[in-house]
This record gives structure tokens, sequence and C-alpha cells, in this order.
């Protein structure tokens, strides 16, 4: 049985990522990298689809767990009858190939624990061949090796390895896993105390480099470190969350790979960094999102693989029962290739707030790209797209799709008064006339006093709720005020924002899943910005009450079961924890504010 989804904790070198539980096993890691075949995916089936457990033998009375300070190493303390133990679990900032270091120290008395480490590749379905080494054991199949040295004695049992071993009172027991290609010679061994010497002050330095001084700085700082854990070091892209298939609804369908780094996360991500003071990782998103993003306009994607790869074909892993019986459990992701509006609206917020904040770009070349985008977009902004949410029904004149095609002609222009860049200036500034007032008509329904997900229908959707934002329409206009109130109406059950009514004929799937959290963030808000300050805060805090307590948070809540669900931890949940604790903080300050361009 695996954990709750709020029961894992997140380890990581910046390459990878870990899902550790607070009963000392990690049920998820892709190696070598965060896109990888997983080679533990318990998280998704049952143990002997991979996992490596330490644990007590003995009843366990109590577990508290925490991050060192300022870092990513997790410590789980764990209290028995026989004494007390602690797990110290981290991976080092990568050198040569990934490492995983467990440290078991002794804290009281004398604990008998059992570790049990099954290695299965390609997400559970290929078991390798185990034999003893000079240095420990070898696990190998095909193109994968994992080493596993530790000074306890293990044995192999039913195509496990198992090994049963005392901590005593100020003892520590350290087990090291690396893995590297098999068809490469052993890398060099990893000394885990000064391992961890080096992770923690590593991480330590980053995180202190937060100028972020407002209310709820812990929570920020944590954020920032999970979402620094999920970049891709080698190109600045950060992946929407290290899982795939953690579902939307327990036991639903709305299951889908993560492990990409999406367009639209762009401009929200770039606040939160900016905000808090990361420019080098601001600008290294940045060169992540130019490199991606060039190319035939007509093939602008809405995600990207970690070095910008195209491609991202989804497959069915029908092997895994997936987590908590939730299937298909899915490996890419088909909505790579659908058509979607607003990604080109971000991509010029980007480089609008890019350049606001003093951040190079070499604009000659970039110049070119830019006019090719917005020609391509003047012929295609009144085309019906898939949406902001990928729905897989059919295409529609989606409301946020055409307000950021409005904002992709309005940074444009911007770009030409306030930066001096060449471009049809007029031509743009009618085209985003324009669009705005097509929206202004058909996309608020008269009826309803709202703006609508579509146009010509009388649904809700929470993207509207960034209009404000973006500059459409200033919060004080009664349409958006309404708006918002009909969205508490009609889309908030017990203070948590759904994306919109799920219905069969709008997105192709079965109906059901839980509240999408960073929409609760974008209702906290927008509530601030049309005077509702109290509410704004309020919701803040219970939204805060959602992470767990590590600090992490995941894709969506189910308010009814009252857990989390979707894949975990989610970076766009975290980058909007960011942006509105320094929105909320700095209400009536200076900050590096989305709204109005």
């Amino acid at each position: 049985m695996t954990c709750r989804i709020e029961d894992y904790g997140l380890i990581g070198d910046c390459l990878s990522a870990a899902l550790v539980g607070r009963d000392g096993s990690i049920d998820w890691l892709c190696l070598p990298h965060f896109d990888s075949a997983a080679c533990f995916a318990a998280l998704l089936g049952k143990p002997e689809h991979g996992r490596w457990r330490i644990a007590p033998r003995c009843e366990v009375k109590a577990t508290s767990r925490r991050y060192r300070d300022g870092t990513l190493v997790l410590e789980t303390d764990i209290e028995t009858a026989e004494g007390a133990v602690r797990l110290i679990d981290f991976m080092p900032l990568r050198s040569d190939a990934p490492d995983v270091v467990r440290i078991v120290e002794g804290r009281r008395g004398q604990v008998p624990m059992h570790m049990d480490l099954t290695v299965r590749f390609d997400y559970g379905s290929i078991t390798p061949w185990v034999r003893r080494t000079e240095k420990g054991l070898s696990m190998i199949a095909g193109p994968d090796m994992i080493r596993l040295v530790t000074p306890v004695e293990t044995q192999g049992k039913d195509m496990v390895t198992v090994a049963d071993f005392t901590v005593s009172a100020g003892e520590r027991i350290p087990f090291v896993m690396t893995w590297y290609p098999s068809y490469r010679s052993e890398p060099r061994d990893n000394h885990p105390e000064k391992a961890l010497l080096e992770t923690e002050a590593w991480w330590r330095e980053w995180s202190g480099r937060c100028t972020h001084q407002g209310p709820w700085r812990e929570a920020v700082v944590r954020s920032l470190i999970t979402l620094k854990a999920l970049t891709f070091a080698p190109t600045g892209g950060i992946v929407a969350a290290p899982t795939t298939s953690l579902p939307e609804q327990i036991g639903g369908v709305r299951n889908w790979d993560y492990r990409f780094c999406w367009l639209r996360d762009a401009t929200f991500t770039l606040f939160s960094l900016l905000n808090a003071g990361y420019e080098d990782e601001a600008a290294a998103w940045r060169d992540w999102l130019l490199r991606a993003a060039a190319g035939s306009p007509d093939k602008l994607q809405i995600m990207y693989g970690l070095d910008g790869r195209r491609r991202l074909t989804e497959e069915t892993l029908d092997w895994l029962p997936g987590y908590e019986g939730s299937t298909p459990v899915r490996a890419g992701n088909a909505a790579h290739d659908q058509f979607q509006l607003d990604v080109y609206g971000e991509l010029f917020d980007v480089m609008n707030l890019v350049r606001r904040n003093g951040l190079e770009i070499k604009e000659e070349g970039w110049g070119r790209v830019a006019v090719a985008l917005l020609e391509f977009l003047e012929s295609n902004w009144a085309q019906p797209d898939e949406g902001i949410w990928e729905v897989r029904g059919p295409r529609r004149h989606f409301t946020h799709s055409k307000v950021m095609a409005w904002v992709a002609f309005d940074r444009a222009v911007k770009a030409v008064d306030q930066f001096g860049l060449a471009g049809p200036r007029d031509r743009w500034a009618s085209l985003r006339d324009t669009i705005h007032q097509q929206v202004c008509r058909d996309g608020y329904n008269g009826e309803t006093g709202s703006f609508v997900q579509y146009y010509g229908s009388k649904q809700l959707d929470a993207s509207l709720l960034i209009m404000p934002h973006v500059g459409f329409l200033p919060a004080t206009d009664p349409r958006v005020v309404s708006t918002v109130e009909a969205i508490e109406r009609d889309l908030m059950t017990d203070g948590f924002v759904a994306r919109y009514k799920n219905a069969e004929t709008l997105d192709g799937l079965p109906p059901g899943e839980g509240a999408f959290l960073p929409c609760s963030f974008w209702m906290a808000d927008v509530l601030e910005l049309i005077g509702r300050g109290d509410d704004a805060r309020r919701m803040f805090e219970r939204l805060l009450g959602l992470c767990n307590d590590l600090g992490l948070i995941s894709e969506e809540y189910d308010p009814h079961l009252k857990r989390l669900v979707g894949n975990f931890p989610q970076a766009f949940t975290h980058v909007s924890l960011i942006n509105t604790a320094v929105n909320l903080g700095h209400a009536r300050g200076p900050s590096t504010q989305r709204q109005n361009g």
C-alpha cells in the first residue's frame, strides 16, 4: 500500500528527484533524469514494481520529519519501544553519477531495522541481474546499472535485496545507491558523510540568497527550494512535477505525465524567481524558453522536454495498476501537439517582463522571431483552439485564449513604445483593439452577468481570473467584479476553486477532478485587487494549510476526501503560492507585479 500523496517528501539533485514516504520507503525515482524511466515505481503500483524501504522491525509509536533548515536534506525521526532512530535522506549535487544517500542514525536505545531494495527498471517491468562486487552489489539490465554500497550485510530473497541490522545510540549506518550506464566504467565512490556536509552547505547557500522578507517567508523559501529542485540544471528548464499519472480524482482517468516544461508556466515562474532575487535562475529559464520557441511559428508547442525536445509521444504503461487503482498510467503527453493560442500571449508577456527587469535579450535575433510569431498570430488568433486546460474535446473559441492573444499584441506594442524595438506598431495596436472589442462582446454573457468559458456559452472558467492581472480590464471594472463573484458562487467548493465544471462534451473525459490549486491562488490575488483584502488573506491562509508537514503541495485538492490529488509536488502550485505571498505582502508597496503588463 503506497502512502497518501501528502505523506511523501521530496529529495533531488536538480536533474532528477525521488519521493520518500513517511514510512521510510522511496516509492518513486527516475534515473538519470526526471523524464527517464523509473527504477522505483511502487507509487503507481505495488512494492514489486520497485521501491527502497528502510524501517524499524518493531512497532513504530510515532514519526516526525522535517527538512534541515534551508535545504532539501530530509530527516525522519522514528520512535519505538526499543529506542529512537533518525533516517537522513538526500541526493548529493551531481558531479559524476546520480546518488541516493540514506543514513540511519541511532538516537536512543537499540532499534532493530529492516531494509528491502527492489530495483525494477523501465517503470517496474524489468528485473535486473544482481551480483556481488568488491564494493557491494551491482544490479544490471540493459543500459541500466545500479550499485549499492553499505557496511550492512545483505542477501537476496525472492528477487529482493534485504538486510536486517540493529542501530544503537550514536551509531550512523550509511547506504549509498548509485546509477550509471551499464556500458561505462564504474563511477567513483561518494563518501556519505562528506556528501551530506557538501549538500547541506550548497542548499543553505542557495536558499540564503532569497531576498523576500515579507510575510509567509518560511513558506516562500520552501517553495523556492522545491522550484529549484524541479529545475533541470543543464538547460534551466523547470519540470511541472517530478511524477506522472498521480490522479486528479482517486480512481479516475485524468492521469497525466507532468515531467516536462510548460511554456505557459514561464511567466508565473519568472515572477516568482525575480521577486525573490534569483536573477540567474530567471535568466536560465528565459534562455530555455527562447531556445524551445525557436523554429517555425506554427510549430510553437505548449510544452517541451527538459532539453527543448518536441516529440513527447504518449503511451500507456498497462502493467502498472495505478495509484490507488487510478488508470491509465501514462508516459509522455499527447497534449504537446495541441493548438493553444494562450502560449503566444505568455511568450510575449515573458519578454516584456524580462525587459522591464533589465535581463538581457539579444533583440536583433529575437526581433525576427517575434515578428514571425506575431505574423502567424495575426492570421490565426480568430481560430478556435484547445484552450489553457488542454481539453481533449472539440476546439472552441475560449475566452481566456482570446485574452492572451490580446496580451501578445499589447506586449508587442509596448516593445515598440517603451523599448524602441522595430515593428508595425499601428497594425498590432489595431489588432489588439479588435480582439478586445470581440472578447467584451462575445466573451461576456449579459444574462449571467459574467465573462464565460467560451463564446456563446454560459459556463464559467477560473482562467478568467487572470484578466485584471494581464491588464485586459481593471480589477474595478463591474464586469470583472461580477465575474469574480460568479466564480465564487458556482466554481468554489469548501473555499477552493475548480477550473470549470467538467463535462465530457467539453473535454472528452468523464467528469471528476479536485480543485486546481493555482486557480485558488489566483482568486486570492484578484480578491486583493478588487478591494477585499481580508477575504484574500483568509483564502491564502486556507491554501497554506493544505501544504503537508514539509511545506509541499500538489496540483489539486479533493475537498470531499480532504486529500491532495494530482502530480506532486507541483511547480505551478508552488509558483502561485510564492506570487500570491508577494502580491499580498506588498499590496500597498512595490513588487514585480504582472498586473497591467
